[in-house]
């Protein structure tokens, strides 16, 4: 009983705590046309906040990976400090009007307090959970994905109404609203720094690398190579929809946005789970990416296939928004169990981390990318058309190069 308690309360709650905090990043959505209006700066330019903060979360969380892996206490009270620091400097800076304040605050610091605080509590998650590592991760990463379900209809509540062509009534909500955040954020992620904690039996061995070695000789090994394109081209087809989530449905006429944007948070918070529980029945786990790249894949034609984004089947679109948003939760809950199996757990931290740099990349190719293309070409469907064709790149990495072959943990487990 002691044991179950201790895994809950050291590892799960914990990590719900700190990564329902931090999740709330992807509810930009809901923010962005509120900050360019309010600071008097076009939309495109806005954007560009979201793209530096997921950069910053992936290149912090590669680049603390080993820091992370010494010291899970340490690393998850700084995750806490950054995160909240810069949800409150967001609002000051929106205050005053700067675009190149609310860059440093919601992109760098943010972005920064993301990274290290998505990253703290996975690897306890595995050790307390060793036979169900897929949950485990799930477990972690749902919370990121609940965030957006939790937050959107509290955040559209502080907002207040709107008016006729969607302006706020109050524009000065919207920064207090960032105030108000920062101090439940930082309360939720402090109490998850004090809880968590790795398995008393566990024992950190030190990772000596040998003469000429070095932890980024893991982007020579194919396997991580076909690993992290894998998951750089699901979390862009992601961002790609993700970010066009609010205009999306303005545009095909459907008013209830914060219901649809909790709905598919929902859907993306339940992929996480689903996707990497169901990878613990699996001989090899990478065959859940060629379950989530199929459905993704399947739900994005049959909207093209339909006549494309219209008013007439706003619930394909919407079921398609759905399906893509599971499956980009369950890749990123079904990373560190491949990881582990691939390459094992001593140093799961640093190489977990070192996968996510694709998200950092991720974040500056998804989101503008689809800003781009409708920018230029003004239609949805050319985006949908270009994410399909990206599906479909890498359904073939997933299916035909991370096949498992009966040696490959040997070929491929890396010194680090």
């Amino acid at each position: 009983m002691n044991n179950i308690e201790n895994k809950w309360m050291r590892a799960a709650i914990p990590a719900l705590l700190i990564h329902c905090s931090i999740g709330t990043v992807y509810c930009w959505s809901l923010l962005k046309g509120g900050i360019a209006d309010y600071i008097g700066r076009p939309k495109g330019e806005v954007e560009w906040a979201f793209s530096i903060a997921i950069f910053f979360l992936g290149m912090s969380a590669a680049f603390a990976g080993r820091a992370v892996e010494k010291d899970i206490h340490k690393s998850s009270l700084i995750a806490a400090v950054c995160f909240a620091a810069g949800m409150a400097g967001t609002g000051f800076f929106i205050q005053q009007k700067s675009l190149i304040g609310i860059f440093l605050t919601y992109g760098v610091l943010m972005g920064i307090g993301c990274g290290i605080g998505y990253l703290s509590p996975v690897k306890t998650l595995m050790l307390w959970f060793k036979n169900n590592k897929g949950l485990a991760t799930g477990i972690a990463v749902a919370g990121f994905g609940l965030a957006k379900v939790i937050a959107s209809p509290i955040i559209e509540m502080l907002l207040g109404a709107t008016n006729a062509d969607g302006t706020l009534v109050d524009p000065t909500r919207l920064y207090k609203l960032f105030y108000i955040l920062a101090v439940v954020y930082f309360i939720m992620m402090f109490m998850g720094h004090l809880l968590l904690k790795k398995p008393s039996d566990w024992v950190e061995v030190p990772v000596k690398m040998k003469k000429g070695e070095n932890i980024l000789d893991i982007f020579k090994n194919k396997t991580f190579i076909g690993i992290w394109l894998m998951f750089f081209i699901n979390i862009t087809c992601g961002l790609a929809l993700i970010s066009q989530e609010k205009d999306l449905l303005h545009f095909i006429g459907f008013g209830a946005v914060g219901v649809i944007s909790s709905l598919t948070a929902l859907f993306n918070a339940s992929g996480r789970l689903g996707f990497a529980s169901f990878g613990d029945r699996l001989k090899d786990r990478n065959t859940i990416y060629i379950w989530i790249f199929g459905l993704s894949i399947a739900a994005t034609a049959l909207t093209l296939l339909s006549n494309g984004i219209n008013n007439a089947i706003a619930p394909l679109v919407i079921i398609t928004l759905c399906v893509i948003n599971a499956g980009y939760g369950g890749g990123f809950s079904s990373l560190p169990p491949l990881l582990a199996d691939r390459f094992g757990m001593n140093s799961i931290s640093t190489i977990h981390g070192l996968a996510l740099s694709a998200w950092a990349f991720a974040g500056l190719s998804g989101n503008q990318l689809s800003a781009f293309i409708i920018a230029k070409t003004g239609s949805f469907n050319n985006v949908l058309y270009v994410v399909l064709a990206l599906y479909s790149v890498a359904l073939f990495i997933s299916a035909f190069l991370l096949r498992k072959k009966p040696d490959d943990m040997n070929k491929t487990r890396h010194p680090a």
